[in-house]
């Protein structure tokens, strides 16, 4: 089928040339990341690709991209495929399948940008917050910047090439893991503060899983199509986890009577139940698969699913500074 590139014929047609492309100017160019990025940007466009203008970028359909971009068959138009960096990077300013996925969690990573300037600058010093509570809020807003970076990358450049597909679903996947990570590194701190070995000890494991997931990463199947339930199992896992130190937190403090638990247990709750929401969008794919092609470009269940982490992160670091301010109200027994 042929596809209307102006000019050129065909998708086809234009990765053939720009594969002659490539070879007669191998030397010019150079890859980050799998990347691959011409020294003056202009020979990777040697289809004349980049210069279309956005109304002339064609979006693809489900059927018509590559098997390595087929994630989602509810979502059936809207798809690139197989552009340039100069064109991933302009595709940023157009409307495709991928628009909310990128600017979510790009806005996201502003979003948590700003909180960083702002606990450190104003809110913990208004609290009397110690070098410690600085470098712990730091850290896991830091986390939680590195996951939206990682899963806007990914976005972004998933449509470049196979390989770079797979190596930005690597990044993105590791992004994830220190979103967790940013998540229980000031829930443990401030729950167990002063229960020091409690404390050290669930760091330690988290961290000890944590590595195993990265591990984990490096197995040559583990981002493809076959392994994806294998991933969300051990991802689900490494989330799960965080009920264990939560009951052995409310134990240690009392029971369920105990005030700091009725104070906090809620927002666990929540941020387990917003967790499992998102997730849920995630892994049922719904709205689309009950309505294939109403939501391509706009409310499919991975746009959903990132927002909701955003929430849910903003969320969870509210309550983190809540149950620090209570730790600074509330000295630990001698």
């Amino acid at each position: 089928m042929a596809l209307p590139f102006g000019s050129y014929d065909s998708v086809k047609n234009r990765q053939n040339r720009s594969l002659l492309a490539s070879t007669q100017f191998e030397d010019d160019s150079y890859h980050i990341m799998d990347i691959e990025i011409d020294k003056k940007g202009l020979e990777t466009c040697q289809t004349g690709l980049c210069n279309l203008d956005g109304q002339e970028l064609v979006l693809l359909k489900y059927h018509e991209v590559p098997e390595f971009l087929r994630g989602n068959p509810y979502v059936v138009h809207g798809y690139r495929s197989l552009l340039p960096f100069n064109m991933c990077m302009k595709s940023l300013l157009f409307w495709t399948n991928e628009t909310m996925n990128i600017w979510t969690h790009f806005m996201g990573f502003f979003v948590f940008l700003l909180l960083v300037l702002y606990d450190n600058i104003i809110a913990l010093p208004s609290m009397n917050g110690s070098l410690s509570d600085h470098i712990i809020l730091t850290i896991g807003l830091s986390c939680f910047m590195f996951c939206m970076l990682c899963s806007t990358g990914f976005h972004i450049f998933c449509c470049h090439s196979e390989r770079a597909s797979r190596r930005w679903l690597a990044f993105d996947m590791t992004g994830v893991t220190f979103g967790i990570i940013g998540c229980y590194l000031p829930a443990v701190h401030y729950a167990f503060y002063c229960l020091s070995i409690w404390r050290d000890l669930y760091m330690i494991s988290i961290t000890v899983l944590s590595a195993c997931i990265l591990i984990f990463n490096l197995h040559p199947h583990f981002f493809s199509h076959k392994w994806f339930y294998t991933r969300m199992a051990l991802y689900v896992g490494l989330t799960a986890y965080g009920i264990i130190p939560t009951v052995h937190w409310i134990y240690l403090n009392g029971g369920i009577s105990s005030h700091i638990v009725q104070m906090f247990i809620p927002k666990v709750t929540m941020m387990y139940m917003l967790g499992s929401l998102a997730f849920s969008f995630y892994i049922t794919k719904f709205p689309e698969r009950i309505f294939p092609g109403k939501f391509d470009f706009i409310g499919s269940s991975h746009q959903l699913w990132h927002i909701l982490i955003v929430i849910a992160f903003c969320y969870w670091h509210k309550a983190g500074k809540e149950i620090l301010m209570y730790r600074i109200a509330h000295e630990c027994p001698a």
